[in-house]
């Protein structure tokens, strides 16, 4: 591609997640064909720009001014300029912005181009040895506790049988919170890959149990760095909802095979029968009182 010929438009260019080998020949090319560049960060731009030679103007565009620059940028473009946009790292409008402004771009009729390279959550999928014929990126869990253990527990029920993996980013200071959820949810010997520093020196992936993997990473002094967690399907065979016995019986099944305490195999139990929590814990202390 000539990167004089390009024509107007918004070009979508992934960056590097950490090692700058993975620019690409074509993410170049547009970055020194654009106009201008529109950047999560211009300062870490910059340096991205500065270790590649290329001089070219730079304009801020993150979340929180996304949806006002989308109309400049769209002028801009009608009257025959070559927007590129980047974020720190990574594809845009991949749990980064982008997506108003493409969103905008195609209402007004302008042209849209991505223009593919580094992406956190494809390589630690291909590099995880879960299944990746069916997967599914959610971007991340919610920060608070509660919120997070609910979507698990949905996540859960509509997963099981499948083979979707759940690819998920996650901060370095939640990982052993989350990874706890995941034991309470899917079980301590459910299979889970933990993918940090891509690209990077330090690069690593931990592969095993979700009581291993949290243990490994609880037994260092801090957990730095970039992470992805993947989180396999759980198979139908390991369902445990049996309606001819009892909830009490269940429950116990439950807390043997999984290592759950009574009130995360009520929870479980009432996904799987598509119950209340409330109305099984009440049959449970019926049972437990007619057996007085």
């Amino acid at each position: 591609m000539n990167e004089n010929a390009l024509k107007p438009g918004l070009y979508l260019v992934a960056t590097p997640i950490g090692n700058l080998g993975d620019i690409t020949l074509r993410a170049l090319e547009v970055l020194r064909g654009a106009d201008r560049i529109a950047c999560e960060d211009t300062r870490q731009t910059q340096k991205l720009l500065n270790h590649f030679q290329i001089e070219k103007p730079t304009e801020s565009c993150h979340e929180f001014n996304e949806a006002a620059r989308a109309a400049t940028f769209v002028e801009a473009i009608r009257a025959g300029q070559r927007i590129a946009v980047v974020t720190d790292a990574g594809m845009p409008g991949i749990s980064d912005p982008g997506t108003r402004l493409v969103q905008a771009a195609i209402a007004a009729g302008v042209l849209v181009v991505p223009i593919p390279g580094a992406n956190a959550a494809v390589s630690a999928l291909v590099g995880s040895g879960l299944p990746t014929e069916e997967w599914t990126f959610l971007g991340f869990l919610p920060e608070k506790a509660g919120a997070r253990r609910t979507r698990l527990e949905t996540l859960f029920t509509e997963m099981a049988g499948s083979r979707r993996t759940l690819v998920f980013y996650e901060a370095p200071h939640r990982i052993l919170e989350t990874l706890a959820d995941v034991e309470a949810v899917f079980g301590p010997e459910h299979r889970v890959v933990v993918a940090r520093e891509l690209t990077k020196a330090h690069e690593e992936f931990l592969r095993g149990t979700a009581a291993e993997v949290r243990a490994e990473l609880g037994g260092r002094d801090r957990v730095r760095g970039e992470i992805t967690l993947l989180i396999e399907a759980p198979a139908e065979e390991r369902l445990n909802a049996d309606p001819s016995r009892t909830v009490a019986e269940q429950v116990a099944a439950l807390q043997a095979s999984e290592g759950m305490d009574e009130k995360d195999a009520l929870k479980r139990l009432a996904r799987e029968l598509g119950k209340s929590k409330s109305e099984l814990y009440r049959e449970l202390q019926r049972e437990r009182a007619n057996r007085r």
